[in-house]
């Protein structure tokens, strides 16, 4: 019995809302490995962060990174998403930015967020999924 999902259970379970781990190598140090808020449009993974951050720096540098995506209660289950980045430096519009952060906050939490985060050194990145990794064990 295989535990791998669909490209559709993937895209369902991505849907949800789970915080992800952005993974991505440095030279000469540990992955980075960091919590982040993400969306998904259009088949990419969208996230949206500061300028000039470490993360930033690393995701320029390495040209790719991943994302785990898991769900912390039975049955586990995972997606990891990993590929190039394909966008990295354009400023959110304020609709993308509502879209990420209304994913994880009650709307007018959302609006306040944004009304207050989203700024100067504001940046989306892009990541266009080329290799997959999951396993639900709800297929037991």
């Amino acid at each position: 019995m295989s535990f791998v999902m669909t490209a559709e259970e993937r895209e369902s379970f991505l849907a949800d809302v789970h915080v992800g781990i952005l993974a991505v190598e440095r030279n000469g140090r540990a992955p980075l490995a960091v919590p982040v808020w993400y969306d998904v449009d259009d088949g990419d993974v969208v996230v949206w962060m500061d300028r000039d951050t470490v993360k930033d720096k690393a995701i320029t540098a390495a040209g790719r990174f991943s994302l785990v995506v898991q769900s912390e209660t039975p049955p586990y289950r995972y997606v990891t998403a990993e590929g190039p980045v394909v966008s990295n430096g354009e400023p959110p519009s304020r609709e993308q930015a509502l879209a990420i952060a209304g994913r994880y906050l009650p709307e007018a939490d959302a609006e306040s967020y944004v009304g207050t985060d989203l700024g100067d050194r504001s940046i989306l990145v892009r990541m266009r999924p080329r290799y997959w990794l999951s396993n639900d064990q709800s297929k037991t």
